[in-house]
C-alpha cells in the first residue's frame, strides 16, 4: 500500500472508529504528505462516512454512532477547511440547503454541506425544520444555483413539494436546480414533485451536483 493510500485509509478508519481525537493529526499528516485537501475529504473521510452509513443500515451502528461520526468528520473539516478555501480558485457555485419543515435530522445534510464546501461551493445552510417561506427568502437573498432539501422522515417528504411549488409561485424555479436528499428518496419521487434529482446519501448528492457545474 502506497503512503498516500495508507493515509487515506487511516482517515477513513478514524471516521468508522469514531476516533475524534486522532482525526486532526491524520488530516495534518495528509496535508504534509502533499495530498490535496479535497482528496483527503472524498478519498478518506467521506469513504469512512459511507461505511458508517452502511453499518447504520445494517443495524450495527445506531443514531449515537451516526452523530459521533458526523462530529468526527466536522473536526477533520476544521483542519482541512482553510486548505479547501485557499488559493485563487473561483466559487464553483452557490447552494441553499436545509432539512424541511417538521424534520430535525441533519447528519446527512451536514455531510453534504461539508462535501460541497470541499468542492469550493458557497453553502448557505438554513438548518433543520425549515419552512417553505424560509427557503424562498434565502433564494431571493442569496440567488443560489442550487436548492438542496433533506428529509429522513417519509411524513415530511411532502414539504419538498411545497417548497418547489412556492419557488414556482414566486417565479424562482427556473433559476435554480433542485436536489432532494435522504434515505427514502427515489428518482421517481423527485420527478413527481418537480425536482431535478434525488440522492439517498451525501456522497451521491455531491456527485450529481458536480455534474451540473
Amino acid at each position: 500500500m502506497t503512503c498516500k493510500k495508507a493515509i487515506l485509509k487511516r482517515l477513513s478508519d478514524a471516521i468508522v472508529k469514531l476516533d475524534i481525537d486522532s482525526i486532526p493529526r491524520l488530516c495534518e499528516e495528509a496535508i504534509e504528505a502533499g495530498i490535496p485537501a479535497y482528496e483527503a475529504v472524498i478519498g478518506g473521510m467521506a469513504k469512512g462516512m459511507e461505511i458508517v452509513g452502511q453499518k447504520y443500515e445494517d443495524g450495527e451502528y445506531y443514531l449515537a454512532e451516526l452523530i459521533m461520526a458526523g462530529e468526527t468528520m466536522k473536526e477533520g473539516m476544521s483542519i482541512l477547511g482553510p486548505y479547501l478555501r485557499g488559493g485563487d480558485v473561483g466559487s464553483a457555485g452557490r447552494c441553499v440547503i436545509g432539512t424541511v419543515k417538521g424534520d430535525l435530522h441533519d447528519i446527512g445534510k451536514n455531510v453534504f454541506a461539508s462535501l460541497l464546501k470541499a468542492q469550493n461551493y458557497d453553502v448557505i445552510d438554513l438548518g433543520v425544520d425549515v419552512a417553505p417561506e424560509q427557503f424562498i427568502e434565502a433564494v431571493k437573498e442569496h440567488e443560489p444555483d442550487i436548492v438542496a432539501m433533506s428529509a429522513l422522515l417519509t411524513t415530511t417528504m411532502g414539504e419538498m413539494e411545497n417548497v418547489i411549488a412556492e419557488l414556482e409561485r414566486h417565479g424562482l424555479r427556473g433559476g435554480v436546480k433542485v436536489i432532494v436528499g435522504g434515505a427514502p428518496m427515489t428518482q421517481e419521487f423527485a420527478k413527481k414533485i418537480g425536482a431535478d434529482a434525488a440522492a439517498i446519501d451525501a456522497v451521491k448528492g455531491v456527485r450529481i451536483v458536480s455534474q451540473w457545474s
